[in-house]
Formats: structure tokens, C-alpha cells, sequence
């Protein structure tokens, strides 16, 4: 019940438009911090093969 006031208040302020783009960002915004808790870092690229890049 408390999810329902929590999602209308939301909609009430944000209005129907703004608020997929602040779920988005929110969302973003967790698994950033749980990526930086957790130590994962998807920015870094796994090391090449040297073997593998040769071939076409």
C-alpha cells in the first residue's frame, strides 16, 4: 500500500513524462554504487589476445 502513495505522489510531482527518465537514472544511479561496493568495474577491458587478432 505504501508503494501505491509513494508511486502517486511521485507521478503527482514529476508529472507522466519525467517519470521513466527518473527511474532510468535512478537506476543507473544503484548499480553504479553497487558496481563500486562490489569492486566490478565494466569500464576496464578484459586484456587482449594477441593470437586471436591476427586471424580474420
Amino acid at each position: 500500500m505504501e508503494i501505491i502513495v509513494v508511486l502517486v505522489i511521485a507521478l503527482v510531482i514529476f508529472g507522466p513524462k519525467k517519470l521513466p527518465d527518473l527511474g532510468r537514472s535512478i537506476g543507473g544511479g544503484m548499480r553504479e554504487f553497487k558496481n563500486s561496493i562490489t569492486g566490478e568495474d565494466r569500464d576496464e577491458l578484459p586484456p587482449a589476445d594477441p593470437a586471436s587478432a591476427s586471424k580474420p
